[in-house]
């Protein structure tokens, strides 16, 4: 397994990401490589730093980086040298098998549409993230803010992506189906999750279970959550919000823990031909690692390839 990680991408870059690297090297086997790809020098000296690495890290030089604030579309089309570019390109040609970075979101998920491209029957490729329930398990929610406006059969088929997330990563041989909205009763909500509901409620695909209120998202009562990316979003944003303010008020509790987006490490984009993980902006070598090791399941799962005969198996 090779396993690509842009070195440049993130506010702590490149201490924190090499760092990161190496932590995630103890749960690799010998076999699995590590492909850093950054400005070469920079990360020869933070690997400067540890003594008796491992032989399972290589570098791929990319002399260009594309910065948090920079346009995607613009600067991948100029910064061919750059690690994003570079990273795609060795998805695309099946020199890795994964890819990850927490730079620039939109550089990310565009270099992905159009190196890796969609696969064939998706109608929209989703960012999902994994959030904690009571119940001792993760459940996913998408989409989490690429997808900010949606239609109804969009947001029906990110039910299809969760669901096969759940089954196959998350291990969970039947996930329950939820549709976000503002009441329990299908008559609630407004023209768009009134009218996805209708497809969903007569759905062959996954066991839904109807509407959930954001007050239950981590009562465990659904394994996969289904909203438009502007939603889902603040969703997301308010539970760091929620464990920044547990943080700061000293509030200990192990549930409450699970909040830390570095548990996590990064959120992945389902309906790409080949995994991508998207890192937080600013995260630390612990979520660097953990977005390296999701990367790690999700390719072992071959979660892609499953999407692909679902889709195939339903087009017959």
């Amino acid at each position: 397994m090779r396993i690509g990680v842009d070195v440049m991408g993130g506010d702590f870059a490149p201490e924190k990401t090499v760092q990161g690297a190496v932590l995630a090297l103890d749960f690799l086997t010998d076999k699995d490589k590590i492909v850093l790809f950054g400005k070469k020098q920079l990360i020869l000296h933070e690997l400067s730093k540890y003594n008796n690495l491992k032989k399972n890290l290589e570098i791929i030089d990319c002399p260009d980086v594309i910065h948090m604030g920079e346009h995607p579309m613009q600067t991948l089309k100029t910064k061919k040298e750059s690690s994003i570019h570079k990273g795609f390109d060795f998805l695309k040609n099946d020199n890795i098998d994964g890819f990850a970075g927490a730079g620039n979101t939109g550089a990310m998920f565009v270099g992905g549409y159009y190196s890796i491209k969609p696969i064939k029957g998706i109608l929209r490729p989703s960012i999902a993230a994994l959030i904690p329930t009571l119940g001792n398990k993760n459940s996913i929610i998408l989409d989490v803010g690429v997808n900010a406006d949606c239609k109804a059969d969009v947001l029906y088929q990110f039910g299809v992506l969760g669901q096969l997330f759940s089954k196959y990563v998350s291990d969970i041989n039947e996930p329950k189906v939820a549709l976000l909205n503002l009441g329990e009763e299908k008559t609630k909500g407004n023209m768009l999750t009134q009218a996805t509901y209708q497809l969903m409620q007569s759905s062959k695909d996954y066991n839904f279970i109807g509407n959930i209120e954001s007050r239950d998202l981590f009562d465990g009562k659904a394994d996969v959550i289904v909203c438009d990316g502007f939603t889902g979003n603040i969703v997301i944003k308010q539970i760091e919000g929620l464990y920044k303010l547990i943080k700061k008020k000293k509030i200990k509790n192990n549930f409450f823990n699970l909040f830390n987006y570095e548990n996590y490490g990064g959120t992945p984009v389902l309906g790409f031909n080949k995994p991508v993980i998207i890192g937080h902006g600013i995260s630390n070598e612990i979520a660097i690692k953990n977005m390296i090791l999701m990367t790690k399941n999700i390719i072992q799962s071959n979660l892609c390839q499953k999407i692909k005969n679902y889709l195939k198996w339903k087009k017959k």
